[in-house]
């Protein structure tokens, strides 16, 4: 995240031939400063150096070719603070035993084990409304970080006076602190264990370059690292293997949040067992990112009586949108008023089975009943324009945070009803942020 200043600003919108006002607002910016940009073919050479480094099989493709973004987002510092507050007051929220027992009491099972961490690092996804940011999910996999953290080095500039500092280690660092803070809260690991990124076929998810980035990292910080599939890992003897090889550590970019799948048996057993320590887990999304459980955060009745004090009360109604349970009881009201509403699986994760009301049709209202299904009110993202007569793009923010603290913020420029790598001009896109604005 950079702080750029008014007088920097200024001197950038005077170079761009934008009107150039005493106040200048990030919406401003975003409809015609096009000058500080990012060479996104720069970060994908970088990143296919890297994956040729390793011996990794594969380049970035035609499928990547929207992945970065060229242009950055400017937020003005306050909302920065806005978003960290409902960030913290997120935090004391789920840590209540009221919150606890209510997320629990329809999570699965495995969700009731503890092993003694809070589950890693966590994305809190915004949309920059009219009235301030608004939450719309919390994700306990968010991918991109490391990748992001590429993206800030590669930007160029076309003023001096606009500096960034010199790409910033310390969000890789920070990164791998989070695991090794995880790792440490689950105790009976032995430090000279293998860590495991365990994905299904990681070498085909989109964002494998990732993985390779988090276990230089780690390596590099002394831990000797393997990406595999769930279905290679064997449970033998109290012990977590990968062929031979014991596994202490596991880094878990799954989306079988419940490690219900056949697959992850041997993973889902070493951890009920206490014999791997292992983030994100099953409890944590649970508590986190199931989406019923927005339902809960931002209602002011349930927040009191779970204990939260009434000022971080009126702060999560403000920053979460109106959030409701989908049941018999509301159905017919919700499709009557479903262009008001976004309608979210329970459990899903990458905009999967999510609808917003406006484009729902008939027969998919009808296929989504005895579903779990969350409604949230509409609330439209914010726009960033990429060229003077170019349509603008939707703009969704990141935060990752750790323990309640944000830790780095990225956004998401795209097309379409959710975001997506599939748009041009779209993809990860820097935080500029503005001072005193």
């Amino acid at each position: 995240m950079t702080l750029v200043t008014q007088p920097a600003i200024r001197r950038v919108l005077e170079h761009c031939g934008v009107p150039c006002v005493e106040t200048v607002t990030a919406d401003a910016l975003h409809r015609g400063c096009f000058c500080v940009a990012v060479d996104t073919e720069a970060v994908r050479e970088q990143v296919n150096g890297l994956l040729a480094s390793e011996g990794a099989p594969g380049r970035l493709t035609d499928a990547h070719a929207h992945l970065f973004a060229a242009l950055p987002v400017f937020v003005p510092e306050h909302t920065i603070g806005q978003m960290e507050a409902a960030v913290g007051a997120l935090s004391a929220a789920v840590a209540t035993t009221g919150f606890v027992d209510a997320a629990l009491a329809w999570a699965p099972p495995i969700a009731h084990h503890d092993p003694g961490s809070p589950g890693g690092l966590l994305g809190f996804d915004f949309h920059l409304g009219p009235e301030g940011p608004r939450l719309i999910e919390i994700n306990t996999n968010p991918g991109g970080l490391l990748l992001n953290a590429l993206l800030a080095k590669a930007q160029r500039l076309c003023l001096p006076s606009l500096s960034l500092p010199t790409a910033s280690p310390e969000t890789e660092q920070l990164a791998i602190d989070v695991l090794l803070d995880e790792w440490r809260a689950q105790d009976g690991h032995a430090a000279d264990a293998q860590v495991a990124i365990v994905d299904e076929a990681p070498e085909q998810q989109y964002l494998y370059a990732e993985f390779m980035l988090f276990k230089r990292a780690l390596e590099a910080r002394g831990h000797r690292t393997a990406i595999c599939d769930p279905a290679n890992l064997s449970y033998v003897d109290g012990a977590l293997r990968l062929g031979e090889t014991r596994i202490g550590w596991v880094y878990n970019r799954l989306t079988d949040f419940a490690l219900a799948a056949p697959t992850s048996h041997a993973l889902r057993s070493a951890y009920l067992a206490g014999n791997v320590a292992l983030t994100p887990h099953p409890r944590a999304h649970a508590l986190w990112a199931d989406k019923r459980n927005l339902s809960l955060l931002g209602d002011c009745k349930f927040l009191a009586q779970a204990g939260l004090s009434q000022e971080l009360q009126a702060l999560l109604a403000e920053a979460i949108p109106p959030t409701v349970l989908v049941n018999a009881d509301n159905r017919e009201q919700l499709w009557a008023t479903r262009r008001d509403w976004f309608f979210k699986p329970a459990g899903g994760f990458g905009s999967r089975a999510s609808y917003r009301g406006d484009k729902l049709t008939h027969k998919t209202w009808a296929q989504m009943e005895g579903q779990d299904y969350v409604a949230q009110a509409v609330v439209p993202p914010s726009e960033r324009h990429t060229g003077r007569d170019a349509t603008p793009l939707k703009v969704d923010l990141r935060c990752y945070a750790y323990r309640g603290q944000a830790l780095f913020y990225a956004a998401r420029l795209y097309q379409g009803q959710t975001t997506n790598f599939r748009t041009v001009g779209g993809g990860f896109a820097p935080v500029l942020t503005l001072v005193n604005t």
